[in-house]
């Protein structure tokens, strides 16, 4: 798939089957197969779900998704970098590593990317059970022994 990334800069990046799937879907649905050079995302007449042949513009796109938000019940503080840090969140929650996720979001550099990672916004036990705390009967509570130096 070939991305048109700000700066006029294009990236190819290969395509999620379950995007490609949905994409497919979507292109069979709306009666688009095989016409070349026209938009893939369109304005449509009205509310008559038929498509024009003319590219859907920002302000439009931007208030469908803020109607599927309102819809799904997610904050309408919700902006396209909501979308990236998602995408860069979950996949190094499956075992991604930084250093891809800099290459899939084109970004020059790691410390870029990690500005998206959401991972550690999670609490977890693990992170928990990294303090140490003595029980009473292994460890005198009373406070740490300190050494002194006579002579």
């Amino acid at each position: 798939m070939t991305l048109h990334e700000k700066g006029g800069k294009y990236d190819e990046v290969p395509a999620h089957h379950t995007a490609e799937k949905y994409l497919d879907e979507y292109i069979e649905m709306a009666g688009i197969v095989g016409e070349k050079n026209k938009p893939l995302f369109r304005t449509t007449r009205g509310q008559s779900r038929t498509l024009t042949d003319d590219p859907i513009d920002r302000e439009t796109a931007w208030a469908m998704v803020k109607r599927r938000a309102k819809d799904a019940g997610v904050s309408l503080e919700i902006r396209c970098h909501s979308f990236r840090a998602t995408g860069i969140t979950e996949y190094l929650r499956n075992g991604g590593t930084v250093e891809k996720a800099a290459q899939i979001a084109a970004h020059e550099s790691t410390r870029t990317t990690q500005l998206y990672n959401r991972t550690d916004d999670d609490l977890t036990l693990d992170e928990i059970e990294r303090i140490i705390i003595y029980s009473c009967e292994a460890q005198d509570l009373s406070g740490p022994q300190q050494k002194t130096n006579r002579q």
